[in-house]
């Protein structure tokens, strides 16, 4: 494997990875906030998220290159309002999409063909992460961030949350 792909990927899986404990620690606070769908919705993305870590693990160490297990800052505990903690989730994304990006754009001038391919599931599956916060956070703003709204917000996600796992992947 390319050496410079290989750090690049090195450095997706330590994004992955950071991803997975935000989204991990942001369910467990909004579980404890009594806010299920939330918290649900927050769990299921913590495992997305792991999951998308451990393909490109995985496919480091198949094209024999040496996958390096990350060292991952804790995230906050604690979030401020469910709309500024939509919007954190989607900056997030849009700093992942960046770094797949930069890595498509390299495999593409090492003309490391496999990898450009690989990564193909990884442009698409960002595309949808990035449409789907966007479309959470219009929800929620229609709905409001008062404390009733929180009921509303909650029901809305679960519906979402259900839908996103009904679809094929």
């Amino acid at each position: 494997m390319n050496k410079l792909i290989e750090k690049a990927l090195n450095e997706q899986i330590s994004m992955e990875a950071q991803a997975h404990y935000l989204y991990l620690s942001i369910a467990s606070f909004y579980e404890v906030q009594g806010m299920e769908g939330v918290a649900t919705f927050f769990y299921d993305q913590s495992a997305e998220e792991q999951m998308h870590m451990m393909k490109i693990f995985r496919y480091i160490n198949e094209m024999d290159g040496h996958a390096i297990v990350p060292a991952v800052p804790k995230p906050n505990a604690e979030f401020e309002d469910i709309l500024s903690t939509f919007k954190l989730v989607y900056e997030h994304e849009k700093r992942v999409t960046l770094s797949i990006n930069n890595i498509v754009e390299l495999s593409t001038k090492e003309k490391d063909h496999g990898t450009y391919n690989f990564l193909q599931w990884y442009v698409q599956e960002q595309r949808e992460e990035e449409s789907l916060m966007r479309t959470i956070i219009d929800k929620i703003k229609l709905i409001g961030i008062g404390p009733q709204s929180m009921y509303f917000i909650d029901r809305e996600i679960k519906e979402i949350n259900a839908l996103k796992n009904q679809t094929p992947q």
